[in-house]
């Protein structure tokens, strides 16, 4: 491993931990602060403008920065669409991925539920995007730092 892959290895990481931890804290700190010390009204705004400012960090910074490194780490593993379907590593970033992608669509339908009134489906999005999101961190714990089968 070169000292660009340790770089690049630590911006995903770095990358995950803003993410991820943004929705955490956002769910477990910002959210019932504001329910319990903010009027109906002022809340609703605190947290619209909240997740406005966060959506606009994960579509400039967040998701840029996963993209850009998590292709360079499976360039640098020699990952290929077909070592996706091989046993191990391939497989486990195949998970990963397709995890990702229903985050990213959870996390759109909460957007656009949120921007419509909707809030049973905007919570149920918001919640299915953290899991998913916890369940990403989860498979990344089991990729190695070892080249995709080929």
């Amino acid at each position: 491993m070169t000292d660009a892959d340790t770089v690049v290895r630590f911006l995903h990481v770095l990358g995950a931990v803003l993410w991820v931890g943004g929705q955490l804290t956002l769910t477990l700190v910002v959210m019932p602060l504001a329910r319990r010390t903010l009027p109906p009204d002022r809340r609703a705004e605190v947290l619209r403008q909240v997740g406005l400012r966060f959506g606009v960090l994960t579509g400039a910074v967040f998701l840029p920065v996963q993209i850009g490194t998590g292709v360079l780490l499976a360039r640098a593993h020699g990952v290929t669409w077909a070592s996706l379907a091989h046993p191990g590593y391939g497989r486990l970033l195949a998970a990963k991925l397709g995890l990702f992608g229903f985050v990213l669509a959870a996390a759109a339908v909460h957007g656009l539920a949120q921007g419509r009134g909707r809030v049973p489906l905007a919570r149920g999005a918001s919640m299915a995007s953290l899991v998913g999101s916890l369940g990403i961190v989860l498979l990344a714990t089991g990729l190695t730092t070892g080249p995709a089968p080929s």
